[in-house]
């Protein structure tokens, strides 16, 4: 949250001067943007949206967004000039996920009640022209139909890990992104929600592991900025603000982006990339999709390998979810429960692992994948931390690398490198999908281990299909260049010659999936989640 900011005092000035330079109430300013407003939306026949700090009139064509002269403990925008700034942000900001919508800033001239667009005269307002996209755009809106496809999630994890890896950085000598600041904002929260429910033990008790989260994490927030990970992102990132542009709304090609980012307070933009993209994830959740949600959460952590990031990322979805339920509290029968999610996600914490086992083609991804949606499970692949190890972009060809990614030193790196991320988000109190082939003894035995020290369930998925499913599947794949897996039919070949089968010690805790569609994906995911994992209590809702 953003905190008020002293003002300074001005000058006395002759009484005289005085009256010259003292400026209109704010109650006149604000009854002129009205009378102003409203005198545009029926010059432009248009349909009328209000906001807190802005007004937005959507004509069919482009929406007029103006803001209002308001000021309240994060923003003064009383003064025309700071509105103009305001407005001149915005389109600079938000041109960098949503250049199609965002198109330039017009002055408005004339008087309150006669404004004008175009001509000459005094300046008395600004306002952003931006496209109208199509009704049912919003991911709100697509969420309510049912209609928000897997596909349209990944296009956006894409486009959000495209953003942030562009991303200026923030230095080292800024605040942004420190731990005081971080917990200062997530205490704002907390306590704004307090007051305007007073009395909710829940409050109180989201509070109180705000601050003790805060003071666990400093070490690890702390290295976050040092590595690069604060950066100027959107800091929005709700569903409201999450829309699919396609030929409905004048886009080609369809594009599935962000808009309206915060721009009237750079400490709520500057922040860790996780706790970006952490607002996505928790609202896909508040609105029943934890399934889309753990999808986009996988799929951005597969696209910019910020894996370490989880172990703040259980914070930062609680401290989003308060942030919409104190907006919620403005209009409370529209909104989700995000006071009860906040409380659920405070106390999710459920260490357990899962290694795949199975050929190239035998299933691994297609069953994890469905796995992770189902669990809320973070996966780690092979494929892609593979050719992370080699600088590599999931879908980017290997052919240039000596000796191949798949040589046996490639392979030992690469099941190193999953053995320190899952050790690291185990202890970060989240379930571990390790999507590999596992086809040595020792290897899989190194990964039992590991769970058996962290306290952890043990899961092996044997994933099996026919010779034929194998090699059909590869080949469709090889084909469609849509999969970060290169391996081919002697990369199989040679997986047959070197493989050793699960022996008795391990059937126990091994739960087999046939070839892809033939093993019930909710009696899998049951059973891994049956054993038992202790977590912590906070009040409930009576």
């Amino acid at each position: 949250m953003a905190f008020r900011q002293p003002t300074l005092k001005p000058r006395k000035a002759p009484a005289r001067q005085a009256a010259r330079a003292r400026p209109r109430r704010a109650t006149d300013a604000a009854s002129d943007s009205e009378t102003l407003v409203r005198s545009l939306q029926r010059r432009l026949g248009a349909k009328l949206v209000e906001t807190h700090i802005s007004w937005l009139l959507l004509d069919g064509v482009h929406a007029w967004k103006i803001k209002k002269p308001v000021r309240l403990p994060f923003l003064d925008a009383r003064r025309l000039d700071v509105r103009r700034r305001l407005c001149e942000d915005e389109l600079r900001l938000n041109r960098r996920l949503a250049p199609e919508l965002y198109l330039d800033v017009v002055p408005i001239r004339g008087t309150p009640a006669g404004p004008r667009l175009r001509g000459r005269g005094p300046i008395i307002e600004h306002a952003v022209r931006m496209r109208q996209f199509a009704s049912g755009a919003l991911f709100t809106e697509r969420l309510a139909a049912g209609r928000l496809t897997p596909e349209e999630v990944d296009a956006l994890a894409a486009r959000l890990a495209a953003f942030h890896r562009a991303a200026p950085v923030a230095g080292s000598d800024t605040r942004w992104g420190e731990p005081d600041l971080i917990a200062a904002q997530a205490a704002g929260a907390a306590d704004s929600l307090a007051k305007a429910r007073p009395g909710d033990p829940r409050c109180t008790a989201l509070r109180a592991w705000l601050a003790e989260e805060a003071l666990r994490q400093r070490p690890e927030w702390t290295a976050r900025k040092a590595c690069g990970a604060v950066r100027e992102g959107h800091g929005d990132l709700h569903a409201a603000n999450l829309v699919v542009l396609d030929a409905a709304s004048g886009v080609t090609p369809t594009d599935v982006t962000a808009f309206d980012c915060i721009e009237f307070d750079p400490a709520l933009r500057w922040i860790d990339v996780v706790r970006d993209i952490a607002f996505a994830v928790m609202d896909l959740r508040a609105h029943g999709r934890s399934d889309l949600a753990w999808r986009l959460l996988n799929a951005w952590l597969d696209e910019t390998g910020e894996h370490a990031g989880v172990t703040v990322l259980r914070h930062a979805l609680v401290e989003r979810a308060l942030v919409r339920a104190m907006v919620a509290t403005l209009h409370p029968s529209a909104s989700p429960d995000y006071l009860a999610l906040a409380v659920e996600l405070a106390s999710l914490r459920d260490p357990r692992l899962l290694i795949t086992h199975g050929l190239s083609g035998s299933g691994k991804s297609h069953y994890a994948q469905r796995l992770l949606e189902r669990a809320g499970a973070v996966r780690l692949r092979s494929d892609v931390e593979r050719k992370r190890l080699h600088g590599l972009a999931p879908l980017q060809d290997s052919g240039a690398v000596p000796g191949g990614i798949y040589a046996p030193d490639a392979t030992r790196r690469t099941y190193g490198r999953l053995h320190v991320l899952a050790d690291l988000l185990l202890r970060a109190g989240h379930p571990v999908i390790v999507d590999a082939a596992f086809l040595r003894r020792d290897e899989r035995e190194d990964f039992r281990r590991l769970a058996q020290a962290r306290g952890a369930p043990f899961t092996i998925l044997d994933c099996r299909a026919p010779d034929h499913v194998l090699l059909a599947r590869i080949r469709a794949r090889q084909a469609r260049r849509d999969d970060p897996s290169e391996a081919d039919e002697r990369v199989v070949a040679a997986q047959r010659r070197h493989a050793e089968p699960l022996d008795a010690s391990e059937v126990p805790h091994t739960l087999v999936a046939e070839a892809p569609g033939a093993t019930d994906v909710d009696q899998l995911s049951s059973r891994w989640l049956a054993a038992p994992a202790a977590c912590p209590s906070l009040p409930q809702d009576d």
